[in-house]
């Protein structure tokens, strides 16, 4: 399995913070990291997005379609955020549209096997994969992408 944690890019502030949206940098932050997944990601890769306006209007830059879980949203935890995306069993590559600081601890939580206060920058995207080797399960970091570096 491919998990892939994609942070909403720079949003506006506000009170009603599942109504924030993208900033103009924000947007070109989106449209940068896109653009690296369409060249990258596969096309039959599931995309999950929280239902705040930042994430919507972040995965919108991909141009796929995606479904928005209410359990991702702002303050979800690491593992309401695992078991939508069927880690470690879907066979599937799933890209999670989300916030901090939950992405990070789900990427500590595979990464280092404790909940940690890692860091996604904004527009960040973290790459993990999962694979059998003998009869182990590892998890492997295929890829961090910051949008200044696009």
């Amino acid at each position: 399995m491919n998990l892939i944690l994609w942070r909403h890019a720079e949003a506006e502030e506000g009170e009603d913070d599942l109504a924030r949206a993208l900033t103009r940098r924000g947007r070109r932050q989106a449209e940068m990291a896109a653009g690296w997944l369409g060249r990258h990601a596969p096309e039959d890769m599931q995309v999950l997005v929280s239902p705040a306006v930042r994430t919507r209007q972040t995965a919108d830059m991909l141009g796929r379609d995606y479904t928005v879980v209410p359990d991702i949203a702002p303050g979800a935890s690491p593992d309401l955020v695992l078991a939508a995306a069927g880690w470690p069993l879907n066979a599937q590559t799933v890209l999670i549209v989300g916030h901090q600081p939950t992405l990070g601890q789900v990427a500590s939580i595979l990464l280092a096997g404790n909940t940690l206060n890692w860091t996604l920058k904004k527009g960040g995207i973290w790459w993990l994969g999962r694979r059998q080797r003998d009869e182990d399960f590892q998890v492997v970091l295929r890829a961090v992408v910051n949008p200044e570096f696009l």
